[in-house]
């Protein structure tokens, strides 16, 4: 969607000063009389209190039919994620074909994929400012490109020291895109005026089955990765970019000037900085989503090997059922927190991710722990789209910095957590480990009061 006037920009919620913006909540199940319509006697207000240009489509309530670029807009947005998600699939099937091909032990190539993701952590608080300096819809495009293109440097690798650097550029990539498609995410979401960031997520779920399954396909038929990598990134890059023209293209706002005394509206957001104390809470309560879903991604297969007995065939399908069960519960998603709410879906599915993960420690049997896995699955399939959309409406920061933030938080647990549960285990047991986790699930119940935003 577009808007040719400098005004703020209505995805960014309650606390940008744009009182027509703050109509449905998304993720909230707003009312039908809850926003306010442009083109219905009010007019955004500017941070300075006065009335502002009108800005594009015409806002829809809850159950109403979105306006045409609304749709447009979130599928273009769907797109964008289909691809990240493609693409990390993708990557993540030929890891074995580079540890084989550099002759890495475990050690060195756990070592080389710490880059990765240091990569991803250095690049996302920039993303906030491209967008404010090139306009989101372009920076969007641009990132998108760089993360494609980043996908064909691992494996031109000739060495170690070579990869690290590699895997860092492609990390960079990876997450500049993340933030700028939320960060789009969250402005689609607010011209529904309801939840999408859920089904958003899971088309994102479903383009790593996508990659994933083409990955095996190639391993399988003995392609070299570097041709893999080498088709996929070009078609990958085609694809985004050609949907980020269709993405909002609205500036994302400066800090009101509620929010720092004499900060202008049109002030670029900083390189870095510090996030604020709710930025904070929504980020931990990501960070115990993402802690579980990456024990689980990385143990779950180990899990029933080691404790139940299971065999190859049988061990793998953990994360087959997790994988699975949580992409439908993401596409699925957005009706619920529509009607329940943000607060209660997230303490239901905290709720019901812990009785998995206190299935999982008690299983000792493989069916147990697949279903135990499943649930864990099913549970937090939503808390992070969820955090991402509160990140976007809160007051302190541009949508791209507090959702930058966010990510930064949540991530990190997705390094830390494969580290930590292998420590604990290799002190007590694996099942002590994911009585950890169960634990930190039981945080998400505990914790949800902060999406209340």
């Amino acid at each position: 969607m577009r808007t040719d006037a400098p005004g703020p920009d209505p995805g960014a919620g309650a606390g940008t000063g744009t009182e027509a913006g703050t109509g449905p909540q998304p993720g909230a199940g707003a009312e039908p009389d809850a926003g306010v319509d442009p083109g219905v006697g009010a007019q955004p207000r500017t941070g300075t209190g006065r009335p502002g240009p009108r800005t594009g489509g015409p806002r829809s309530a809850s159950g109403a039919r979105p306006a045409n670029p609304a749709r447009a807009g979130r599928v273009a947005v769907s797109v964008v994620f289909a691809v990240h998600g493609t693409a990390s699939g993708t990557f993540a099937t030929r890891i074995p074909w580079l540890r084989e091909h550099l002759g890495l032990s475990p050690g060195w190539l756990g070592l080389a994929l710490v880059f990765m993701t240091a990569g991803a952590s250095a690049a996302m608080p920039l993303a906030a400012r491209a967008a404010h300096r090139h306009g989101p819809r372009r920076a969007l495009a641009a990132v998108s490109l760089a993360c494609c293109a980043g996908l064909v440097l691992p494996p031109l690798a000739p060495a170690l020291g070579w990869l690290c650097p590699a895997l860092f550029l492609y990390g960079c990539g990876l997450g500049l895109m993340d933030v700028a498609m939320n960060a789009q995410g969250v402005r689609v979401e607010a011209e529904y005026g309801r939840s999408v960031m859920s089904s958003l997520h899971g088309l994102w779920s479903v383009g790593t089955l996508v990659g994933g399954a083409g990955g095996v396909l190639a391993a399988h038929a003995g392609l070299d990765a570097q041709l893999h990598l080498g088709l996929a990134a070009p078609l990958l890059a085609a694809t985004a970019v050609v949907a980020a023209r269709w993405t909002p293209d609205r500036e994302p706002p400066g800090q009101p000037a509620s929010a720092r005394e004499g900060a202008r509206e049109d002030e670029a957001p900083p390189r870095f900085a510090l996030p604020t104390r709710g930025v904070v809470a929504i980020g931990l309560l990501g960070f115990c989503a993402v802690f579980a879903e990456g024990a689980s991604m990385d143990w779950s297969g180990i899990y029933l090997a080691d404790v139940t007995g299971a065999g190859p065939g049988l061990a793998a399908s953990a994360y087959t059922a997790f994988a699975c069960t949580m992409a439908l519960a993401r596409l699925s998603g957005d009706a619920v927190v529509r009607r329940f709410g943000p607060v209660a879906t997230v303490r239901a599915g905290g709720a019901l991710a812990a009785a998995g993960g206190a299935l999982v420690v008690a299983a000792h049997t493989p069916p147990a722990a697949v279903v135990g896995f499943a649930l864990i699955g099913v549970g937090i399939a939503v808390v992070v789209p969820l955090c991402f959309a509160a990140a976007g409406r809160t007051a302190a920061a541009a949508p791209g910095q507090a959702i930058a933030g966010v990510a930064t938080l949540a991530y990190a647990s997705g390094l830390a957590a494969p580290a930590a549960v292998g420590w604990i285990a290799e002190s007590t047991t694996l099942s002590a480990s994911f009585g950890v986790v169960t634990v930190l699930l039981l945080g998400l119940v505990a914790g949800a009061r902060v999406l209340r935003t």
